[in-house]
């Protein structure tokens, strides 16, 4: 569909910048704390009879793990605005 400048962005079924970023910036904050309850509720459940090794390799993993869905957010966020 051609751009039309005289047609406002959300007619055009285009985001603003600044919205994607702010709900970005939400989505992240709300993953972040969910992912770490998460990871401590597992831990604490099942991983407590554990060696320490298995402690420090889960730990390890999962501190990283969030990242992957962190960046299909970040990369959500900075997609360029399509021209008017």
């Amino acid at each position: 569909m051609p751009s039309r400048p005289d047609i406002a962005p959300f007619e055009r079924n285009e985001m603003p910048v600044r919205l994607r970023k702010l709900i970005g910036t939400i989505l992240i904050i709300i993953l972040v704390i969910v992912y770490a309850l998460a990871a401590v509720t597992f831990a604490s459940l099942l991983l407590g009879a554990a060696p320490w090794w298995v402690h420090l390799m889960y730990f390890f993993f999962t501190g990283l793990l969030w990242v992957l869905p962190a960046m299909l957010i970040i990369k959500w966020m900075e997609k360029p605005a399509k021209d008017r």
